[in-house]
């Protein structure tokens, strides 16, 4: 029977990914940001030693023009595994994903990056449903190959580019009680605007996100300008300590979880994945998650004050470690 499952990070650690690698006999597909973590490096090895097909793509840079993806891709090309930078029809490939076997997919927020894996909030989901792994890997596929992909008609898994924005923003729409939204960022004006009529019409809106000093300088005005929007409509907006999972809980039934910030660049010029779930399990775990990454966050002081004083801070830490 199909199945889908949860990973929360970092509590469940690393271990259900590797596991997933150890487990593979025919083949791994992997799509991945950013991938630097030795132990889930050695297992994609360990698989192609023992005869499973392993194929990587690996986004080439970052937009400041880091290649930190050179490394493991020196590691994985001596132990002849076949890899491809990410298909360059995309300003960056953001996608976060896994198939073993096409029998089982992983779908994440996080990178392999050590951090990632055991310092911050980060969500994957494991499916096993058998159209959403044919979707994604004929997504893997098509960026192989540098084809054009076209995703499925009423699918769980939600693309950028694509209709990411507006499934998001139907996702936001269609929320009656309560929604709770995790993310880096928050600037795209159609979500905003959605978040925005979503607590004008009595929906419970929480908000978490990064404190501004996480944003680049040249960033921090248009980073903090949506935040403003929501606060003061009354949302509430606070920042929590090491928040990188992007994360949508609407009326404690249904949830979206990927890589897509909440951006125009995410929506409109990166490959980005998500997946709608509604598995009540799932959706119970995200919630007391949720709650208690809420219970110890901050309110953001998202004025002109509190902006400055929040990068005080910031460069008074830097300075304590120099």
């Amino acid at each position: 029977m199909a199945h889908r499952s949860i990973l929360i990070l970092p509590e469940d650690s690393e271990r259900p990914i590797a596991a997933g690698i150890h487990a593979a006999k025919q083949s791994i597909k992997i799509k991945m940001f950013l991938f630097s973590d030795p132990q889930l490096v050695d297992a994609v090895i360990a698989a192609k030693k023992r005869g499973t097909r392993v194929q990587v793509m690996l986004n080439p840079s970052r937009r400041s023009g880091e290649h930190e993806n050179d490394a493991t891709r020196k590691l994985l090309e001596s132990a002849g595994i076949e890899v491809k930078d990410s298909n360059p029809a995309f300003g960056l490939t953001h996608e976060k994903s896994m198939i073993v076997d096409n029998r089982w997919a992983f779908i994440q927020s996080m990178n392999w990056d050590t951090k990632n894996l055991t310092q911050t909030r980060d969500y994957a989901i494991i499916t096993s449903h058998r159209d959403e792994i044919t979707e994604l890997a004929g997504c893997f596929d098509a960026d192989w190959s540098r084809q054009k992909f076209e995703p499925g008609v009423q699918s769980n898994l939600i693309w950028c580019p694509g209709d990411g924005r507006e499934r998001i923003a139907g996702f936001i729409d269609q929320s009656k009680h309560s929604l709770i939204v995790q993310n880096e960022r928050f600037q795209d004006p159609v979500i905003i605007e959605r978040l925005v009529r979503a607590a004008l019409r009595g929906v419970k809106v929480h908000v978490m996100t990064k404190a501004p000093h996480t944003l680049k300088q040249e960033k921090l005005l248009e980073g903090v300008s949506g935040l403003r929007l929501l606060d003061d409509v009354g949302i509430k907006v606070h920042r929590v300590k090491g928040l990188h999972g992007k994360m949508l809980l609407a009326d404690r039934a249904r949830a979206i979880i990927g890589s897509i910030n909440l951006a125009p660049g995410s929506f409109d010029d990166r490959r980005e994945l998500a997946i709608a779930i509604s598995d009540e399990p799932i959706i119970k775990r995200l919630e007391k998650t949720a709650r208690q990454d809420w219970k110890h966050s901050c309110t953001m002081d998202l004025t002109d004050h509190g902006l400055v004083a929040d990068l005080k801070d910031r460069a008074e830490e830097l300075d304590l470690r120099c």
